[in-house]
């Protein structure tokens, strides 16, 4: 998956999922939609934080190290090898050319990982109401070139889940002070 996907973590995903969960079976749809969550939330690229975790669960510590590589060393490799080329590289109308439709698939897998993210959300009213919330400011933010920070929108829906969860699991008080 690190050699033959372009776009970086987030068009990666639907690839993770597809072998994790579906190829592999190494954990559940929730199991991963968690693992993605988490992945997101914490320093680091989102793909490398899934494949350092799915390594570290199949094979410990070592799992996690060999992982984490196999997902790093194949676009460094040839990022690093198209680095020494790029002016002559793009020079090329077809290799220009590829860049713009690779562009174009890029996009379609990004929003395909999110689709299906979504359709495989609890189907309860709390979270759909966060994303949708979420999606309408960054889609606002982008009509009216507003700079909106993802980990902002992440920080506000954590910090109202965990606020709806606190009113809800509070015990109800009864009766008045001295009881």
């Amino acid at each position: 998956i690190g050699a033959l996907t372009f776009g970086g973590g987030y068009a990666m995903i639907a690839l993770l999922e597809e072998e994790f969960v579906g190829k592999k079976k190494w954990m559940d749809r929730e199991e991963f939609l968690d693992m993605v969550a988490i992945a997101e939330s914490t320093p680091g690229p989102i793909a490398i934080n899934c494949a350092t975790y799915v390594g570290y669960k199949m094979a410990g510590m070592a799992g996690a190290v060999l992982a984490t590589l196999g997902i790093v060393l194949p676009s460094f490799v040839i990022l690093y090898i198209i680095s020494m080329f790029l002016e002559h590289f793009l020079e090329y109308q077809v290799i220009a050319a590829a860049c713009r439709g690779i562009k174009v698939g890029v996009s379609l897998l990004i929003l395909d990982a999110g689709a299906t993210m979504l359709k495989k959300m609890k189907k309860k009213p709390q979270p759909r109401i966060i994303a949708g919330c979420a999606f309408v400011i960054m889609l606002l933010g982008n009509l009216f070139s507003l700079r909106i920070s993802s980990v902002a929108l992440m920080m506000a829906a954590g910090i109202i889940s965990l606020s709806v969860f606190a009113a809800k699991s509070a015990p109800a008080q009864r009766g008045g002070a001295g009881q």
